[in-house]
């Protein structure tokens, strides 16, 4: 999008972070772990100082031959989050050995959830690079950033030093906000996780990019295609990240369920309906408060310090040796 500021582009991405980070503060949000480490933005700067370019890199690649990974990559970020906690065990597959039954097979996650072999492939660069070093679950989060990144979004600084978890919580997973969710189903489901309207709306802005299955859509597949068809979130620009996604629900052309409540249920006049257009008018202010709030659901419970682990492999915990 054109600038009518006339700043250079450095200058305008750094205006933005601190409003990201000043929106942070403002809404509450603090950057710990449940051990009380803090969460750092330098915290792989003498570890592996390469870890973001090596995260960029390999998604550069993947989008090449699927265009659909940036999306596909922060939808995972965000039912990690919203499952257990940001510890990456989302990522993990059943283990009957461990009592380990994966999140996939959650009904949220469930033959939709995708993007896990580009998580591999990044890990298995990083476990090169720098060896047991880089948690999953932090590639979930630069990973998604990235991803908004080279889709047209905001850029931000990321809090790094999230440890991984060793087990899976598939009654977490399986009241993931759902695409047909009402407004106050939502915002309780998002109040669970110390996140406001403002985030709510914000967050349910990913949806500007990106495809999803015609059953879950408001049309149910009714144009005739068959089940499992992809729809185009936002037909105009369906893979840039814009706030174009906020004009379709100010028309009632949203396609799921869930993003159109925010206008539409009855509750949303006096709570998500003025963000809603808010939003729709600025794209400036849309971007510096999805940082914002993608910075705040990153700090949701993670596993710092001494708790959980680096995973090796991002599909399995590390075997102990005893």
């Amino acid at each position: 999008m054109a600038s009518s500021s006339g700043l250079p582009s450095a200058a305008r991405c750094s205006l933005l972070l601190i409003a990201a980070l000043t929106l942070v503060l403002s809404h509450g949000a603090h950057a710990y772990g449940g051990s009380g480490t803090r969460l750092s933005y330098s915290f792989y700067d003498n570890s592996c100082p390469s870890a973001r370019d090596i995260v960029r890199r390999v998604i550069q690649v993947a989008r090449i031959t699927d265009v659909r990974i940036p999306a596909s990559l922060i939808r995972l970020h965000f039912h990690d989050c919203f499952a257990n906690g940001c510890d990456g065990s989302l990522l993990l597959d059943d283990d009957v050995s461990l009592g380990i039954m994966s999140e996939k097979k959650a009904p949220g996650n469930y033959q939709s959830a995708r993007g896990f072999n580009v998580v591999d492939n990044i890990k298995r660069v990083l476990e090169i690079a720098c060896p047991s070093t880089v948690s999953c679950a932090d590639i979930l989060t630069l990973a998604a950033e990235i991803s908004i990144e080279l889709a047209g979004g905001p850029a931000w600084s990321v809090p790094l030093g999230r440890r991984d978890g060793t087990t899976t919580n598939i009654e977490s997973a399986k009241d993931l906000p759902s695409p047909f969710d009402s407004l106050d189903i939502l915002q309780k489901k998002f109040r669970n996780m110390g996140l406001n309207d403002i985030d709510l709306v914000a967050l349910q802005g990913a949806h500007t990019f990106g495809r999803a299955q015609c059953q879950f859509t408001q049309r149910n597949c009714t144009a005739g295609q068959e089940e499992g068809t992809l729809v185009n979130l936002d037909a105009a620009t369906p893979n840039v990240f814009d706030n174009k996604y906020y004009g379709n629900l100010l028309q009632g052309r949203a396609e799921l369920p869930s993003d159109q409540v925010m206008t539409s249920d009855p509750i949303a006049t006096a709570t998500t309906a003025p963000i809603v257009r808010r939003f729709s008018g600025n794209q400036k202010d849309f971007f510096a408060n999805f940082a914002a709030s993608m910075i705040k659901m990153g700090n949701i419970s993670p596993l710092t310090g001494r708790d959980g682990e680096v995973r090796k492999n991002c599909r399995r915990v590390n075997k102990k040796s005893y």
